[in-house]
């Protein structure tokens, strides 16, 4: 009778393949956040290039001073909002890369398992058709011995 194959790390194989999705949504997460980084500053540039058309006047036009001051102030503050925004783009972008390298050491933990899973099966297999073989050969012999008796 066929022994079932058990691999005594599964426990392990179990823990690792959690860490790996758990990699994964750390992942999913990061690259979200640089995402919406992104957008934030794509919508800062927009507004600038909105209030640069804005200012534009015709020729002969009178130019309200107020107005451009008021739009010198925002442009300030347009500014202002652009750098934090490129500031946290920049960390958005260094936690992609910090979640992409947990990510890939957690595969491979995992995938190192998984590999040695099989290969344990395999040399499992291997080990019971070896068995069965010198059975089949052990009745064959006594057959023999019981025949020519």
């Amino acid at each position: 009778m066929a022994a079932r194959f058990q691999f005594r790390l599964e426990p392990l194989r179990r823990l690792r393949e959690a860490l790996e999705r758990e990699a994964e949504r750390v992942l999913g997460r990061a690259l979200q956040a640089e995402r919406e980084a992104q957008a934030h500053l794509d919508s800062l540039v927009e507004q600038r290039r909105g209030l640069f058309e804005s200012r534009r006047s015709a020729s002969g036009q009178v130019l309200d001073l107020d107005l451009w001051r008021a739009g010198e102030r925002f442009l300030v503050v347009l500014e202002r909002r652009q750098r934090e925004g490129y500031e946290r783009l920049r960390a958005a972008s260094a936690q992609v890369v910090a979640a992409r390298e947990g990510l890939t050491v957690a595969h491979r933990n995992h995938l190192m398992l998984v590999r040695l899973k099989e290969r344990r099966a395999l040399l499992h297999a291997r080990e019971q058709e070896l068995r069965e073989i010198i059975e089949m050969d052990e009745l064959a012999v006594l057959r023999h011995h019981r025949q020519s008796a």
